[in-house]
């Protein structure tokens, strides 16, 4: 089944201002950046995934230049759901089966449990499959085949609604729950809580464990901090 992951992205200046108040600035931007490479190579590498479409105002960068990659422009910036619907768009043209919606803050993003999720047996219907995030009220991942099998809708409360229209429409409906897939970052606490999952592994996000560890690093070697 030919599948595509869709990932909208914000501009990088709005991007992330919850965690204004417990990280500066220029390690917010830079988290940002990295966080998002690191979903982008996780999704690159995963073999059921044909193609990745980007959807985005932000100027294009060279990572998304790679095989596999797609940008897409979100000229209006409406939010993550209506350029995920740009994203569903654009795989229904090009004859994509089925998408694969996941935010660009979820470092830890591992190809080997994308792809278990994107192996198992479509149903004999439209077919939903919901990943919430760690709260449980939230959406973190959303598999659609087909691509239209209802429109996305995130933000607060999503994961119940993203439900219930599954339900209204009468397409099959899962939960599933990838470890990687449940921890995106928007707040301070999110980041502690993806501090200590790196912590305890060995692989996975790179560059953010790069970025995490020389922060912290040169914190430890601020004054005041011997």
């Amino acid at each position: 089944m030919r599948t595509a992951a869709i990932l909208p992205v914000k501009r990088f200046s709005a991007a992330k201002q919850r965690l204004g108040a417990g990280v500066q600035e220029a390690l917010r931007d830079a988290l940002v950046r990295t966080m998002l490479a690191d979903v982008l190579e996780a999704l690159t590498a995963t073999p059921a995934i044909e193609l990745t479409i980007i959807v985005s105002r932000q100027p294009q960068l060279p990572d998304w230049e790679a095989p596999g990659v797609m940008v897409v422009e979100d000229r209006l910036e409406q939010g993550q759901s209506a350029a995920a619907s740009l994203g569903v768009e654009r795989a229904l043209h090009d004859g994509f089966e089925r998408v694969l919606c996941v935010p660009g803050d979820c470092p830890a993003l591992s190809p080997a449990e994308l792809q278990e999720l994107l192996g198992d047996p479509p149903a004999d219907r439209p077919e939903v499959v919901i990943v919430p995030d760690r709260h449980g009220s939230g959406t973190n991942g959303l598999l659609l085949a087909p691509p239209d099998a209802i429109a996305p809708s995130f933000g607060p409360g999503s994961f119940e609604r993203h439900r219930s229209l599954v339900l209204a429409g009468g397409a099959a409906l899962r939960v599933e729950r990838p470890p990687s897939l449940l921890l995106d970052i928007d707040t301070d606490a999110d980041l502690q809580a993806l501090r200590r999952r790196l912590a305890e592994s060995t692989g996975g996000a790179g560059r953010t464990r790069a970025l995490l560890a020389e922060a912290h690093a040169g914190a430890a070697a601020a004054p005041g901090r011997r």
